[in-house]
């Protein structure tokens, strides 16, 4: 329960947070509030390394998850620099860096605790660090002052300003459409592996393989592939295949019986579904997410889709083990697929015909 407690503080400081955050860099243009942010990251990981109290851990999460704005702030950077058409490519590159990192961070964090606890904190500070450094001398302003947003009282009120956001009949249901989608694949990620090991007999090693095929597959996907089909269908297309495939991805995973000849390759197929899903998901939604505001408004704007993300966040974990345990260990899955068949219809209440015709 603390450790769960523990994860849960990150995430509510994050909501918190966010969608000031981002009307932060509105005000005061994205470089600053980024420094500030990486450096937030850096200071909580030593905290944490050198914790010899139980709040002390808290302050360190807490601090970490009130300074999490970078990938928002991040986001609404790469909106500046872009054309409306190039947006949703070049969230995929951001996308495919995210999903490389967490790819390779839990394989460098196990080979550094094998050597000290406290060696995978220290190294995460450090190169928070050495972002910052990086961000200093080389990040130029993006935001030049004409397109900057006067600081408005209710921009400091997170709930407040979710509730503007979600009353935008631009974004609407492209915002609910989002939030679903990450309940949904939240609950997915928090519960997978006691399913492996509850359905399959599956351990630890094996488990970790599948997230790390996931990981490979979405980053190509984010990184390369989409750049490749978005010229072509568009980033309403992509958002709704994306989902349908997740459907497959969570339907198939239903279907697949323990004791089943063909066990490994089957599920490695929906696995790959799924990859695929989330790698056409996220940034076509944050695209056509991004376009439909303006340029005052993207720090705002996707601020509190990232704090909409960090309520799914604690949501969904908790829907998933708390369904798992009444309802069985496949209700999860089918229940998800459900739900992401509602997010298509929600994200079809922003989407004009045309942008989905053949």
């Amino acid at each position: 329960f603390t450790l769960g407690m523990l994860v849960s503080s990150y995430a509510i400081a994050q909501f918190i947070a966010i969608p000031i955050i981002g009307a932060l860099s509105d005000r005061y243009g994205r470089r600053p509030v980024m420094l500030v942010c990486v450096m937030g990251t850096a200071i909580s990981y030593f905290i944490f390394g050198f914790a010899t109290t139980l709040w002390m851990l808290f302050f360190s999460r807490i601090l970490d998850g009130a300074t999490g704005g970078v990938a928002a702030t991040a986001q609404a950077y790469i909106a500046d620099i872009s054309a409306p058409e190039d947006r949703a490519k070049n969230f995929g590159i951001t996308g495919a860096a995210f999903g490389l990192g967490f790819t390779l961070g839990p394989a460098l964090g196990g080979a550094l605790a094998s050597i000290s606890l406290n060696l995978p904190v220290f190294v995460a500070g450090s190169i928070a660090l050495l972002n910052f450094g990086l961000g200093y001398f080389v990040l130029a302003e993006s935001l030049d002052k004409e397109h900057r947003r006067p600081l408005a009282l209710r921009d400091l009120n997170p709930i407040g300003q979710l509730s503007d956001i979600l009353r935008d009949a631009r974004i609407q249901g492209l915002l609910i459409s989002f939030f679903i989608f990450n309940f949904a694949f939240a609950g997915f990620s928090s519960i997978f592996v006691l399913f492996l090991n509850t359905r399959y007999g599956w351990g630890p090693s094996q488990a970790a393989m599948v997230f790390f095929f996931i990981g490979i597959v979405s980053t190509l996907v984010q990184g390369g592939l989409i750049r490749q089909l978005l010229p072509r269908f568009g980033e309403a297309k992509l958002a709704v295949a994306g989902l349908m495939l997740v459907v497959l991805a969570f339907g198939g995973v239903v279907l697949i019986p323990a004791g089943s000849p063909v066990l490994i390759p089957a599920l490695y197929t929906t696995q790959a579904l799924l990859a695929l899903g989330v790698g056409l998901v996220i940034p076509s939604l944050r695209g056509l997410i991004s376009i439909r505001v303006s340029a005052q408004e993207q720090g705002k704007t996707l601020g509190g889709n990232q704090a909409l993300q960090s309520v799914a966040s604690i949501l969904g974990p908790l829907w998933a083990g708390w369904i798992f345990d009444r309802s069985g260990m496949l209700s999860p899955f089918w229940m998800g697929a459900l739900f992401m068949v509602m997010a298509v219809g929600f994200a079809l209440t922003n989407l004009p015909r045309r942008q989905l015709s053949i």
